[in-house]
This record gives structure tokens, C-alpha cells and sequence, in this order.
């Protein structure tokens, strides 16, 4: 009986290792996975990584007749037993060389087995844990599905009895998790120890890294010195401060755009847009000065990402439009209707529009103050409260009968009644100006739905200011336009409000934005009269309810027209759906208008509610007074006794004082 051979180094798998040529002869340059019981016949153990076939007729079972430690038979010489081609690969002989020079100074007689590196998962465990836990037992070995202990070796110690042991067994679904032939002769460190949950947390954050890589940064966000260079620095202020960035390139006229190209050097100019020569005039510019500054109002789309838009093209997409990415969205908690402020990036290869590399300010203000802001929703509502006086000359006789008739609060929500043809779209320019005048501290916006083009053009010219916009969306445009920019302006106008600023919108008119809403609202099968959806209303009231004084300061002022007398029931039935939502309602009368009286005002149906807020209280007793005379007249007699009393005095004060009644 031939005396056994020392235990060899057990595999990845567990098993001891055994190499052959066709003859038989053992050969430590490769090996194959083996049962316990086959030996090699040299007494030098070889720590070259396994290889594990594919097929699982690579694996020897102990009832296999290649289980024999003399010889193996054809089947397992040419399915399980490979000879190296000639020569063999530099790797394998660097290997087999560092294997020989580590034997020589090993003891042979216990040999120590290598810890098996397995990514895989064994019943719940890594698989060298649960070596481990065999290891540590002193319970008898026992077969496993497709590795036993060698029942010829003699008895042995604890230790040499671990060192024996097979690997727990592997189901096939197990050695699919195994590392590749490729990493397993370029072993790695073993992580398995690591927390599944961390490997998560990694591959996530790794995830997350690859699809950010193409957008901005955090880092570019919020770095204070993005530039490094205190001249570039001081060079970018100076673009902030100058006339060459995009809000001003937005305001310019097309023969002065096309001049600031052709001295830019633009090429390619004629038949250019000019949203596209913007956007060409931008490119030189950040070639030559290497950085840009812009600013717009922020919509967020449903898709998580949003853009800068400009209330100087309506809020309309824009090729000069400015990208923002969603991760600025999430970190600053931007809304719609933001004015964001900041750094931009010319586009890159495959896009089509300019980014915003760092956010500077968000309605003017520092990013870091948004946290402390509350949200509109959450604001206290007052009365109107803070009287916006509309006497401005004592030739605008107009606004100082509306000022004495119907008193406008900060926070206002007042309806124009107007039939067709009346004059209420040049109140509405007396009423802008006037307040642009005497409350410069209020932002004046401007809203007209469903407009003429030439009626747009005109109150843009009509209407000027620094802090007043005239924002529009004509009748030749499709109802979802008319949507779109109504939601930009009333979401503007409430992130301002929560800034504490004061907010004037004029809207002309919301019969028509009712009527868009109407036509793109779902069909709910509830028709009221008029053929008006149910629900259609909701959104339009919405809009009109948004008006209020807030307590912890601000307030948002919407003056609407509401068209009547114009032979359709669909506009009668929204006048009376917005009749009680409003504190002030001011008519319209168009028998003063084919009588050429002007303002043709019907004094006995305008009114203000709580207009003692208003008022002080010797005004408000000469105003009931006033009343009171007129009430017994009819509608274009009264007009005529107050603009005829009104054009010998210079103010509404005087009027009063010197009025007998």
C-alpha cells in the first residue's frame, strides 16, 4: 500500500487540485477542479489559481473511475485534464516561477490552505465564511454534492482535519457569481467583508456620478472663486455691470443686433432669426471674454430640469433660452416663476443651448435666503390694506374719478366690466402708468390673452419702466400658449410675493382665459349652461383668488376685465361665476360711450368693498355724499357733473372740499 501524499492546497471551490498530462504525469501548470481523494503525485503543492470549466462534466465525482490516484481514464484525460500548449503563456510561468521560489521555504508537512476569494453567495453566506464555520467545527467531515474527503487519508489533527475539509456546496446558479477565468489568475483583494448596503450605497453614488457627468456640478454651483484669477473675477463683475449680456442682448431691436454682430464679427447673418443672431452674438462674446452672465425666469418642466425664459419674448422657448439641471433645482429648491441669476457656459458638442454653471441670485437675492422664505400657499391673507392712489395730473380725469369712485388697495382684486368697445384696454395703460408713478416700489405686470397684435404693440410702448413687463399671448396662437404664459406670470408674481415685494397684474381679459382653460380641460361629461365644463373654471378662479395682502408682508393686486353684453352665453356665465370672488367692481357703460363721455363709468353700480380701510374718514363721509347726489341721476348725467366739477379743480381733495352737496 503506497503511503498517501501530503494534503495539496485546497481550490477556490474547497477541493485539492490535481494536474496531468494525457499520460497521467501530473503538471503544475494548470488545474482543474478535483475530488479530495486524488492526489498529486509531486510533493511541491502548486499555488496557481484554478480553472473552472464551464461544463460541469469538468468536476470528478468519487465514484467516477478518475477518482484513482494511479491514472485517469481517456474521458477524464480529455474532458478534465488539459496539457499547457508549448512554451505556455509569460503569466503562467511568472506564476509558476514565483510558486516554486515560495514552496522552498514552506514546511510540506502542514501544509496551510489559501483562503478562497469568492464573490459568490453560498446558501445565504459568502463562500469563505462559510469555510470558515467548517474549519471551526469538530464535527466529521461530511460528502458533499460534488466534493468528499479522502477516506484513505489517516487521522489528523484539528487543524490538518480543516485543512482537509471540502468547500461547501455549490449549486450552479453560485458559480455564475464567481469572478471571471480573467480575474482569477489577477486575483483581487477580498471585500467581501464590506456591508451588502455599502456596495449598494457605491454602485449607486457611481450610478449617479456617470449620468452627471455631462451637467454642472455642485462644485461649479456653489464655489465662491469659480475662476481663480482676481482679474477674470474682476472682468466678470464688469460683464454683470456692462451692456453685453443676454438680458440686454434680449432688449435690443433687430437693427441693433444685427450691427453689435457684424462687430462681433458674426458670420452668416442674413435670414437669421433673431432669437438665433442672439444666440451667434453669445458664442463670439464668451469666445473672447471666456465667461457670460444672464439671468431669466425659471419654468420647470415635468421632466425635472427647466429653463430661463424671458418676459421680453413673452416667456416663449427660445434658442438663447438657458439650461438649468435638475440637481440646481433640487439643491436650491427652485420653483417656477424663480428669477434665477448667474454664471452661464456656452453649449457643448450635441446641444443647443447655454447652461447655467453657478446660481448668484434667485429673485436678487442670495441662494441661501430662499430656505427662509415661506411658501405663498402658507402666507396670511389680509383685506387691502395700503391705498394705491391713480391721481397723477389734474388733466387725467379718468384716473382721479376711478381713485374717488372705487378706491384700490394693496392687494386688490377688483373686475373691470366692460362691453365691447368701451375703453377698458386704455384704463387699463392709465391705470399702469399711473401706479408706475406713484408707487414705484410695486412691479407692474401686464397680461393680455387672446389680444390683437397691433393692441400688444401698443401698450408696450404705452407701458415702460424698469420694473413693469407686458406679457402677451394673441388670438392667433393656440389655447395652450394662452395657458402657459398665464401660469409663468401668476407663478412669478407669488415667488415675488414671498419676498415681500408688491405685485400689480392687469389681465385683459379673463374671459378669454376662461375660455382657454375651458377648451383644453378634460371632458368630465358636466356641462353647465353655456357649454362650460364643470371643472374648467377651477384654474381661472385659482388665478383670480391668488390676489390678497399678506400679513407678514407683500401683496398681489389683480385688476381683470370681464366682457358682458357680447351675445354669448359662455361670457355671461363666467361674469357671474367671478361676480362675488371680487372686493371691487368697476362697469362700464356703453351708452356713456355712444354719448362720447368719457370715462363712460357707471357710478352707481362701481363700488369697493371695505373701502374705510381705504380712506380716511373725513374723505370717506365727502365721498357717501357724493354718492348720495348721484345716485338720484341717471349714468351719463352723473358722469358729466363730476368731470365737469373735476376739469375746475387740480386735485380730488379740492374737488371735494369746494363741492357743495
Amino acid at each position: 500500500m503506497t503511503q498517501s501524499n501530503p494534503i495539496r492546497p485546497r481550490s477556490r471551490l474547497g477541493g485539492s487540485v490535481a494536474c496531468s498530462t494525457g499520460d497521467g504525469v501530473a503538471s503544475p501548470s494548470r488545474a482543474v477542479v478535483s475530488s479530495p481523494s486524488i492526489h498529486s503525485s509531486s510533493p511541491t503543492p502548486s499555488p496557481t489559481m484554478n480553472r473552472i470549466d464551464e461544463s460541469p462534466e469538468s468536476v470528478s465525482h468519487p465514484s467516477s473511475p478518475a477518482s484513482s490516484s494511479n491514472g485517469a481514464s481517456p474521458r477524464t484525460a480529455s474532458v478534465s485534464s488539459r496539457a499547457p500548449r508549448e512554451g505556455g503563456s509569460i503569466r503562467s510561468h511568472m506564476n509558476r516561477d514565483r510558486s516554486r521560489d515560495k514552496d522552498k521555504d514552506k514546511d510540506t508537512a502542514v501544509p496551510v490552505p489559501a483562503k478562497p476569494i469568492a464573490r459568490g453567495k453560498v446558501k445565504g453566506k459568502s463562500a469563505a465564511v462559510a469555510v470558515d464555520e467548517q474549519a471551526s467545527t469538530d464535527e466529521p467531515i461530511t460528502p458533499t454534492k460534488r466534493a468528499t474527503a479522502s477516506s484513505s487519508a489517516g487521522p489528523l489533527s484539528r487543524r490538518r482535519t480543516a485543512a482537509a475539509a471540502p468547500a461547501p456546496s455549490l449549486e450552479e446558479d453560485d458559480l455564475d457569481d464567481l469572478e471571471t477565468p480573467s480575474a482569477r489568475l489577477n486575483p483581487e483583494p477580498d471585500y467581501d467583508d464590506l456591508d451588502d448596503d455599502e456596495d449598494e450605497e457605491f454602485e449607486e453614488e457611481e450610478a449617479i456620478g456617470r449620468l452627471d457627468d455631462d451637467r454642472v456640478t455642485d462644485d461649479e454651483q456653489i464655489d465662491p472663486d469659480l475662476f481663480g484669477d482676481h482679474a477674470l473675477n474682476n472682468r466678470y463683475e464688469d460683464i454683470k455691470r456692462g451692456e453685453i449680456h443676454l438680458t440686454e442682448l434680449q432688449r435690443m431691436s433687430m437693427a441693433q443686433l444685427i450691427r453689435a454682430a457684424k462687430a462681433e464679427g458674426v458670420t452668416e447673418i442674413v435670414g437669421l432669426k433673431k432669437q438665433d443672431l442672439i444666440f451667434k452674438i453669445l458664442k463670439e462674446r464668451v469666445k473672447q471674454n471666456g465667461l457670460m452672465y444672464g439671468e431669466g425666469t425659471l419654468e420647470v418642466l415635468p421632466d425635472g430640469f427647466g429653463f430661463l425664459r424671458s418676459p421680453d419674448y413673452h416667456y416663449l422657448p427660445c434658442p438663447d433660452d438657458i439650461y438649468v439641471s435638475p440637481s440646481q433645482i433640487r439643491r436650491f429648491g427652485l420653483k417656477t416663476g424663480a428669477i434665477v441669476s448667474g454664471q452661464i457656459r456656452p453649449p457643448k458638442e450635441n446641444e443647443r443651448y447655454f447652461a447655467l454653471l453657478r446660481v448668484e441670485a434667485i429673485n436678487y437675492d442670495t441662494p441661501d435666503q430662499l430656505s427662509e422664505k415661506v411658501g405663498f400657499d402658507d402666507l396670511t391673507p389680509l383685506h387691502p390694506q395700503g391705498r394705491l392712489r391713480l391721481e397723477t395730473t389734474p388733466d387725467e380725469i379718468s384716473m382721479r374719478v376711478v381713485d374717488l369712485i372705487t378706491p384700490i388697495g394693496k392687494g386688490q382684486r377688483g373686475l373691470i366690466v366692460a362691453p365691447p368697445r368701451t375703453g377698458k384696454t386704455i384704463l387699463l395703460q392709465k391705470i399702469a402708468n399711473s401706479i408706475l408713478k406713484n408707487h414705484p416700489e410695486c412691479y407692474v405686470m401686464v397680461l393680455l390673452i387672446d389680444e390683437r397684435p397691433e393692441e400688444v404693440t401698443e401698450m408696450e410702448r404705452s407701458v415702460r419702466g424698469d420694473h413693469t413687463e407686458v406679457v402677451s399671448s394673441t388670438f392667433d396662437e393656440p389655447t395652450a400658449r394662452h395657458l402657459q404664459v398665464a401660469e409663468m406670470v401668476i407663478e412669478k408674481a407669488k415667488r415675488m410675493v414671498e419676498y415681500g415685494k408688491d405685485v400689480v397684474i392687469l389681465l385683459d381679459s379673463i374671459t378669454r382665459l376662461a375660455r382657454a382653460y375651458n377648451a383644453e380641460a378634460p371632458n368630465t361629461g358636466k356641462i353647465l349652461s353655456g357649454g362650460i365644463d364643470a371643472s374648467a373654471l377651477q384654474k381661472p378662479k385659482r388665478f383670480f383668488g391668488a390676489a390678497r395682502k399678506i400679513e407678514e408682508g407683500g401683496s398681489l393686486t389683480i385688476l381683470a376685465t370681464a366682457l358682458v353684453d357680447t351675445d354669448s352665453k359662455m361670457d355671461n356665465v363666467i361674469f357671474e361665476e367671478f361676480k362675488g370672488t371680487g372686493n371691487m367692481e368697476l362697469h362700464l357703460d356703453r351708452k356713456l360711450v355712444e354719448r362720447r363721455i368719457w370715462p363712460a363709468i357707471n357710478v352707481s353700480a362701481s363700488g369697493t368693498r371695505r373701502e374705510e380701510l381705504l380712506m380716511d374718514a373725513e374723505e370717506l363721509q365727502r365721498v357717501w355724499l357724493l354718492r348720495r347726489v348721484l345716485n338720484d341721476m341717471p349714468a351719463h348725467e352723473a358722469m358729466e357733473f363730476i368731470t365737469g366739477r373735476m376739469k375746475k379743480t387740480k386735485t380730488n381733495a379740492e374737488f371735494l372740499a369746494t363741492t357743495n352737496f
